[in-house]
């Protein structure tokens, strides 16, 4: 494997994936390769974290491309030091909420392909798909930091440490949120849980 086609797999010559801060080196460097290794890898999550913020996928695709053009624009300042995982989230979450600030976010129903699946209970089905609805609605409900921590720590699975980095904010205030949320989607749910 060349020294390019290395490079564009994420890869040095000997196989070993590039670290982020080799990549970001590169790219202050003027090497567009290394960035399009980094967007690649960071690309998945940030689309997830994205579409959990957004609540829309054409929203959350717009955002991703924006946060990754913030951070290309940003990069000559970024110090190599630190981690490019949290910095980048940081900035995505925080582009996100200026996002929903501008404006309103259209909301549409998703359709749930298991409904039309043909199953043997429709009892249990339709049940089933009321709780999920529930438990939706309860979620989207929260306050947006709220929302955001409850995503991040108990789908992503994100320590509070790791939460408290992202969103610049301590690991008390992370706990607090927390508990903070379960309390108000436990009460949500109080039908539901007997």
């Amino acid at each position: 494997m060349t020294a390019a086609g290395a490079l564009a797999a994420g890869a040095r010559d000997t196989g070993e994936p590039i670290e982020d801060r080799e990549l970001l080196i590169r790219v202050q460097g003027g090497d567009a390769g290394a960035f399009d290794v980094l967007v690649r890898r960071h690309l998945p999550r940030a689309r997830l974290l994205a579409r959990r913020l957004m609540q829309d996928p054409d929203d959350a695709d717009d955002l991703v491309q924006d946060a990754f053009l913030r951070a290309l624009d940003r990069i000559a300042t970024f110090d190599v030091a630190r981690a490019f995982g949290p910095w980048f989230t940081r900035l995505l979450v925080n582009a996100g909420i200026d996002q929903r600030r501008k404006r309103a976010v259209r909301s549409t129903e998703r359709h749930d392909p298991e409904s039309f699946a043909g199953t043997a209970d429709p009892d249990r089905d339709a049940e089933q798909s009321e709780l999920r609805e529930s438990l939706r609605k309860a979620v989207e409900n929260l306050p947006e930091r709220q929302r955001l921590i409850v995503s991040l720590f108990e789908i992503d699975g994100h320590s509070t440490e790791e939460v408290a980095s992202m969103l610049s904010v301590s690991q008390v205030t992370v706990r607090w949120h927390l508990h903070q949320a379960r309390r108000t989607l436990r009460e949500a749910m109080k039908g539901w849980i007997e």
